[in-house]
């Protein structure tokens, strides 16, 4: 499959501390937009141009396998994601589960303009990998 690259990469941080690892990241240049993600419970600190997001659980965020609240809850602050741009989420996808690899996250956004969709995987050789697809730039 050609035509992936390294996107971003996700980092889940426990709500207390969000704050301060954003802090700590934009004295090092990383330019934060801070946003709340209602549907998946998600206080979210994201630069898009830079590369890294951090994510913590609202009170009340889903707890199910995947979630970024279950994994703060067995392994505390560290690499949720590696997210990784493909053309085509559905190919790709077929194309990790053929090696092994099993989704544990769905999610499809449109509006304004813009689509995503993202397939997150548990991880496989150590490797937290999600597929994102979308027409942003």
């Amino acid at each position: 499959m050609t035509g992936s690259r390294l996107h971003h990469v996700v980092f889940a941080i426990a709500l207390e501390r969000l704050d301060a690892a954003a802090a700590y990241l934009t004295a090092l240049g990383f330019e934060f937009q801070a946003f709340d993600h209602d549907e998946l419970g998600l206080a979210i600190r994201l630069d898009w141009d830079r590369g890294f997001e951090l994510i913590s659980p609202l009170p009340g965020a889903p707890q199910e396998p995947g979630s970024a609240a279950e994994y703060l809850a067995r392994n505390g602050d560290g690499l949720f994601s590696v997210v990784v741009r493909t053309a085509d989420c559905d190919t790709a996808e077929r194309v990790a589960e053929s090696h092994g690899a099993t989704a544990d996250f769905r999610q499809q956004v449109e509006g304004d303009g813009f689509k995503v969709a993202e397939v997150k995987f548990e991880p496989l050789f150590g490797i937290p990998l999600t597929l994102l697809e979308t027409n942003l730039p």
